[in-house]
């Protein structure tokens, strides 16, 4: 048997659908996903299996134009994502079309993308008419000599399978990276965060930006199979504690619920949960809460 293993980036603006597209090649949810721009913070890797070729996803965090250290930090995550691996693929909004954020990253890959493979996948394709479909594949094409152009739905699952085909013949020869039963190289207090920062981002809205962050401080295994969860949440100003609290702490309840729920059914097992809120100032600028990220600090100077 000849196996196949290598990394796949996934890039593209903020709410392109990377992460959707990695949870529907993968087949679980391993990246956080919701309908607020620049969710996704470290390079949180999928593993997907298609016949004998292991797909390794690198969901980078979206590409755009970067305002402060955490901001920075996230795009050079992102291009260092793209140029470590053996396929690039970039994912451009159907609706959305060329906007200058897609330009910004067609120059990018001018750079990198040289002796690499380059894909494009255009996303979201059920909310456009088929020719303007036609004229932005034409656009994109004539701007940067992609490998090859696939249309997808992230969401529905629309043209995923034929890019994940295509992916697997495309990767070079080699031994698995992975066990074959493990979806994704983070560790489970990571995967833990995420989830637990996806239920407070869909609850808070606009509330609070992304000015907290969220730490697994322990992951006690119990003899009857369960776990005890012990989380922290970091915000920048005590308005925001009160926020993350709600009124009789209304909304850190529901958002423990919700966290607790879905890690119960990631994790197949109960799960006792316990946050706790904490205002920290500076944490955007401590070197620690980067790293948990799985950010460089050193990359947002």
């Amino acid at each position: 048997m000849t196996t196949r293993a290598g990394f796949v980036a996934l890039i593209g603006e903020p709410n392109a659908g990377k992460s959707t597209l990695t949870n529907r090649m993968v087949g679980a949810k391993v990246s956080i996903v919701t309908h607020k721009v620049q969710t996704t913070r470290a390079r949180i890797r999928g593993v997907a299996m298609e016949g004998d070729t292991q797909i390794v996803f690198v969901d980078t965090p979206g590409l755009f134009q970067p305002r402060r250290r955490l901001d920075r930090a996230m795009v050079a995550a992102a291009w260092g994502g793209a140029a470590d691996a053996d396929i690039v693929v970039l994912l451009v909004e159907a609706h959305r079309g060329v906007t200058e954020g897609v330009e910004r990253i067609l120059d990018g890959l001018q750079e990198i993308g040289q002796g690499r493979t380059v894909a494009l996948a255009i996303n979201k394709i059920d909310k456009v008419p088929s020719e303007k479909l036609l004229s932005l594949t034409q656009d994109l094409n004539q701007r940067y000599e992609f490998a090859e152009t696939f249309m997808i739905s992230a969401e529905r699952g629309y043209g995923v399978d034929d890019l994940r085909a295509w992916l697997a013949t495309r990767l070079p020869e080699g031994p698995w990276l992975y066990p074959e039963d493990q979806i994704a190289d983070l560790p489970m207090r990571m995967i833990a965060a995420e989830m637990t920062r996806e239920k407070l981002t869909l609850r808070l809205h606009q509330e609070l930006p992304y000015q907290l962050t969220v730490e697994t401080e322990s992951w006690e295994e119990r003899k009857d199979g369960s776990a005890k969860v012990d989380q922290m949440i970091y915000v920048v100003r005590d308005g925001h504690k009160g926020i993350v609290l709600g009124k009789r702490g209304e909304t850190i309840k529901a958002v423990s619920q919700a966290a607790r729920a879905e890690l119960e059914e990631f994790t197949g097992r109960k799960i006792h949960l316990f946050l706790q809120v904490k205002v920290r100032p500076n944490w955007l600028d401590e070197a620690e809460r980067y790293s948990e990220m799985g950010l460089d600090f050193k990359d947002g100077n």
